[in-house]
């Protein structure tokens, strides 16, 4: 007579010590990782101290050439010394643009990208908390470079009577607009990195966005140049950075809505492709 042995199961144990529990994910959870991410990436911290100093150098700079050729009769009609403190914006758009790339691409591009989508298997928490960080991050750095260049600028303008003060109407909406324009520009960036999965192309794209576009546009015929120029992602965001738009552009905050609605697309296209799972 043969005795048949059983293996009997091993007993697992109701509980597992705390740091053995699987952890639920969670949008906070995503951001705490993202926050890791993003502030020990290098070319973060390069990223927004050239914006610093593109926002507040630049500002300072043309202020000071602006004190040694004033402006003259009409021309004094369309000066505007908040937009000549806050120039350097045009220039810093594109380090923060760049920053919003590489934030994502370089996950691509480092095979990262497969390790937080296991963590992540939802995957769009991650880009939520990507935007939302990124924006925060952003935004701390330029409000206080912005309003910077405004006193370094108003100082130097002052000496040729050509400043204005923070309290006129519509100069705080414009160093808080070209902090929030900054930001803007930044989740575009994120937004175009999301949908290329390349640093090269995605950056090539950005500058399309920001600089090709408009200057094709001013090749069409006639007033259809201006017309569509002043929907263009650049063009109306800059708006709100201005005391005195330009007649032919939008008003601050409908064009800061209608770079908004670019960057919301861009977001919502790189969510659904990154939702089907071909990473």
């Amino acid at each position: 007579m043969t005795a048949t042995t059983t293996n009997a199961p091993v007993p697992v144990p109701s509980s597992l010590p705390s740091y053995q529990q699987p952890q639920r994910v969670t949008q906070l959870r995503v951001m705490r990782a993202e926050w890791t991410k993003l502030r020990t990436q290098p070319s973060a911290y390069w990223a927004l101290l050239t914006a610093v100093i593109l926002v507040v150098g630049f500002g300072i700079g043309y202020s000071l050439l602006r004190v040694a050729r004033p402006p003259h009769g009409a021309a004094m009609a369309s000066f505007d010394p908040a937009a000549i403190s806050l120039s350097g914006v045009q220039l810093a758009q594109i380090a923060v643009g760049v920053l919003g790339v590489l934030l994502i691409t370089s996950e691509y591009a480092t095979g990262l990208i497969r390790t937080t989508f296991a963590a992540v298997p939802r995957r769009l928490p991650m880009l939520w908390g990507k935007a939302a960080l990124l924006a925060a991050a952003i935004t701390a750095v330029s409000l206080p470079a912005a309003f910077a260049a405004f006193a370094g600028g108003q100082s130097i303008l002052s000496r040729q009577n050509l400043s204005v003060p923070l309290s006129q109407p519509g100069v705080a909406r414009a160093v808080i607009g070209s902090a929030l324009y900054l930001a803007a520009v930044g989740l575009l960036g994120l937004g175009l990195g999301a949908l290329v999965r390349n640093a090269a192309g995605a950056i090539a794209a950005l500058f399309g966005l920001l600089y090709g576009l408009p200057l094709a546009a001013g090749f069409l015929p006639g007033s259809m140049a201006a017309e569509v120029t002043k929907y263009l992602p650049a063009s109306a965001g800059q708006a709100v950075t201005t005391v005195e738009p330009d007649p032919t552009m939008l008003q601050p905050w409908t064009g800061f809505a209608v770079l908004c609605a670019y960057t919301a697309v861009l977001l919502a296209t790189s969510a659904a492709r990154m939702r089907r799972g071909d990473a």
